[in-house]
């Protein structure tokens, strides 16, 4: 039985004409959708990672030792971008960084550094002077501030180190993202302000446990250290370490 294209269509067809023409109009858009869904995937997959271009180019050459300390102190699901971000923060992955009162890639001061080879004595090197520029070591016989691989190793320890002492003083546990913001503010500020300033946001009626809207807003430091110190975790959780995970580095989100 011979019918007419839609071109030849009669001005008024059968209903089964027009039901006809209906699908192939529904294929065609059918048809469309799909190419650009497809296209759309393939743009995004072809693209750089959102704020790649913002993470610094040093940055790469040690993504894998890193990642491979992070793994041996915090096992397989270590947050390497979180890790990362502190980096990023201290020093901007420049090795021979050096701020008034700390240095190197982790930016330690001379008696954390020295504190921590007495701690935990498998950080103790012999070799401090060939990493330190012009043979200089501030932190004494032991530490290597300046070198990239044992600066990453110290602040992974320092860093469980401190994140171990976060208690929870009245609830259950305390939030994976407060508890890492306890621990970075313990890095930047010295872990002795934390019992402190917990005692004093409990006294003001605040709770202890929680960072984020609570302890942060407690302190007896000087105006320029709590400005410096409440920022240090905000920026390295909210800002940076989502840099580090869609540039592909290992982690899942610390705060949501």
């Amino acid at each position: 039985m011979w019918y007419p294209s839609i071109d030849e269509m009669p001005a008024n067809p059968p209903l089964w004409l027009r039901r006809r023409r209906r699908v192939r109009i529904m294929l065609a858009v059918f048809r469309v959708l799909i190419a650009l869904l497809f296209l759309g995937g393939l743009i995004a997959w072809c693209s750089p990672p959102a704020h790649a271009g913002q993470i610094p180019a040093a940055a790469h050459q040690y993504q894998r030792d890193l990642t491979r300390m992070a793994q041996q102190e915090f096992g397989l699901a270590a947050p390497v971008a979180l890790f990362a971000a502190q980096i990023h923060q201290e020093s901007a992955w420049r090795p021979d960084a050096r701020s008034p009162y700390a240095y190197g890639l982790a930016q330690f001061t001379p008696d954390t550094a020295a504190w921590i080879v007495e701690a935990y004595p498998d950080l103790y090197t012999t070799r401090e002077a060939e990493a330190a520029p012009g043979g200089e070591n501030p932190a004494g016989v032991g530490a290597a501030p300046y070198s990239p691989t044992w600066a990453m190793r110290a602040m992974l320890r320092y860093n469980k180190h401190l994140l171990d002492r976060v208690k929870p003083w009245y609830a259950r546990d305390v939030p994976r993202c407060d508890r890492w913001a306890f621990a970075l503010a313990g890095y930047n500020g010295g872990p002795g302000w934390l019992p402190r300033d917990r005692r004093l946001a409990y006294a003001g009626g605040a709770d202890p446990d929680l960072w984020w809207g609570h302890v942060e807003h407690y302190t007896a430091r000087a105006d320029w250290a709590r400005e410096e110190n409440r920022g240090y975790p905000r920026r390295i959780l909210w800002d940076l370490e989502p840099r580090y995970l869609q540039a592909g580095w290992h982690g899942r989100q610390t705060c949501h």
